[in-house]
């Protein structure tokens, strides 16, 4: 297996823009665990080895257990996760599954649990690993 096409070389603007909405999620109110959650969350939905090894080992290294990683996969059948991380977590599969839209009530217990400007920057930042995931698949990134 190989990369296919170097994205960021070939066209560095599109790439460019891209890390900009990264860099804004980076400066959000969003708290560490919350962004792990949601990158590893997409990038299991969507199979990107890429993301899942980085977002993986960037979670380790700011603290989050062994323990909820494995059991993301399965989160809604553990106690490991609390109301705010359930209602994130259903949002970044409803966001990321978008061809079943995001459900009405799925919307409201996050609106809920998380304040408007917080739940807009999640919003976002479940778009921008998304988008990121689509990369990866698409060009053929391989985990280190």
């Amino acid at each position: 297996m190989e990369t296919r096409i170097k994205i960021d070389k070939v066209s560095p603007a599109g790439y460019k823009a891209i890390l900009g909405l990264e860099a804004f999620i980076e400066s959000t109110s969003l708290t560490k665990k919350h962004k792990d959650l949601i990158k590893i969350r997409a990038s299991q939905i969507n199979g990107c080895a890429f993301c899942i090894d980085m977002h993986t080992k960037d979670a380790r290294k700011a603290g989050e257990t062994e323990q909820r990683i494995y059991a993301l996969n399965a989160w809604r059948d553990t106690p490991f996760f609390s109301e705010e991380e359930r209602a994130i977590l259903t949002l970044t599969e409803e966001v990321t599954l978008i061809s079943n839209h995001v459900k009405d009530e799925t919307y409201q217990q996050a609106a809920k649990v998380l304040e408007e400007t917080y739940l807009a920057q999640v919003i976002l930042a479940i778009i921008t690993i998304n988008a990121w995931n689509r990369i990866g698949i698409t060009t053929n990134l391989i985990p280190a």
